[in-house]
């Protein structure tokens, strides 16, 4: 019995997939991330200024210091705790935002991933198909990540 599981499994034709990659590197998932680019530019622009103005401040710091008076440092001080404070709340909420839009992608394109995966698995005659995350090794030919992609590309249009 374990010789004819033996024979039967070097018979199988395997495939190799990262789920992520496939989906992410779709041309939907670049067009999200252009979409995102556009959404966020503004903080993106705002949290450039106030890292150069946090920079400033160090600057200034640096240079005055010996001169400046006690409440002239404690005024600087301030200010940079504030502008890190709105740099802070404005990556966390980039983050959230980015998360969110992610999670509703894979929700979006979870339906078009298994019509993609079922189709290369049906053109290609494979037998079993294993998640690359959970494969210590696979040769490079195993994989059919791209081929998904395609496929994905595909039935998107």
């Amino acid at each position: 019995s374990f010789l004819s599981a033996a024979a039967m499994a070097q018979d199988a034709k395997i495939g190799i997939i990262n789920l992520e990659q496939a989906l992410f590197n779709s041309e939907a998932a670049l067009g999200v991330q252009d979409e995102l680019r556009a959404e966020f530019s503004s903080d993106e622009q705002r949290a450039q200024t106030l890292q150069e103005e946090l920079i400033a401040l160090q600057e200034k710091f640096q240079q005055d210091e010996a001169i400046m008076s006690e409440s002239e440092v404690r005024q600087l001080n301030a200010d940079a705790q504030e502008k890190q404070l709105q740099l802070q709340l404005i990556s966390e909420r980039v983050q959230q935002a980015l998360q969110e839009k992610n999670q509703q992608f894979v929700e979006s394109m979870r339906q078009t991933l298994t019509n993609a995966i079922s189709d290369v698995v049906a053109e290609g005659g494979y037998d079993l198909i294993l998640n690359a995350a959970s494969v210590a090794y696979a040769s490079p030919v195993l994989d059919i990540t791209p081929k998904v992609t395609a496929k994905i590309n595909e039935l998107n249009q």
